[in-house]
C-alpha cells in the first residue's frame, strides 16, 4: 500500500484508506472526565464495555454508535475539533501534517508494533462495567499525551 496519507489529506481518504489509518491503539475508547468548571479533560484507565482489551477493537464495530449512543464517529472535519485525541494518533498526527510514527502498522509493516511501542492499552486498562460512576475519577491516568 502507498504511503497515501502523505498525499492526501484526511477528507480525500476512500473508506478503507480511512479505516488503514487507524493505528488500533484503542485510546480513543478511554473514558474521558470533563471538569464543569475548567472544561479540562483527563482519562481514566477504563475504556467502553464492548472493547476487546487485548485486539484493542471494539467487538461490535458496525453497530457501535447505536449500542453506545455516545461513541463518537469520527470524520475528517471532526478531527480538529477533537482537542481530546491524544497526539499520538494517527488521524491526529496527519490532520497536523506531522506524518505517521515509526510504530504505526502502515509504516512499520507489523499490527503488533503499536503494542510493542507501548502506545496501545493494551494491559493497561479495564472495562467500565462495574465500575460505578461517582468512582470513575479514581481511575484518572496520565500516560496520554494530548
Amino acid at each position: 500500500m502507498s504511503a497515501f496519507w502523505h498525499d492526501h489529506t484526511l477528507g480525500e481518504l476512500d473508506q478503507a484508506q480511512w479505516e488503514s489509518l487507524c493505528d488500533r491503539c484503542a485510546r480513543c475508547c478511554l473514558i474521558k472526565l470533563q471538569d464543569e468548571d475548567s472544561g479540562q479533560i483527563v482519562f481514566t484507565n477504563l475504556v467502553c464495555h464492548l472493547l476487546d482489551m487485548d485486539a484493542c477493537r471494539c467487538t461490535a464495530y458496525p453497530r457501535r454508535h447505536e449500542l453506545v449512543p455516545d461513541c463518537i464517529d469520527f470524520s475528517a472535519p471532526l478531527v480538529p475539533q477533537l482537542d481530546w485525541l491524544p497526539r499520538s494518533c494517527a488521524y491526529r498526527r496527519v490532520a497536523e501534517g506531522r506524518g505517521l510514527a515509526a510504530w504505526h502498522p502502515l509504516v512499520s509493516g507489523d499490527p503488533e508494533s503499536v503494542h510493542e511501542a507501548g502506545i496501545s492499552v493494551r494491559g493497561k486498562v479495564r472495562s467500565e462495567s462495574g465500575v460505578a460512576e461517582q468512582d470513575l475519577e479514581e481511575h484518572v491516568i496520565e500516560w496520554v499525551e494530548l
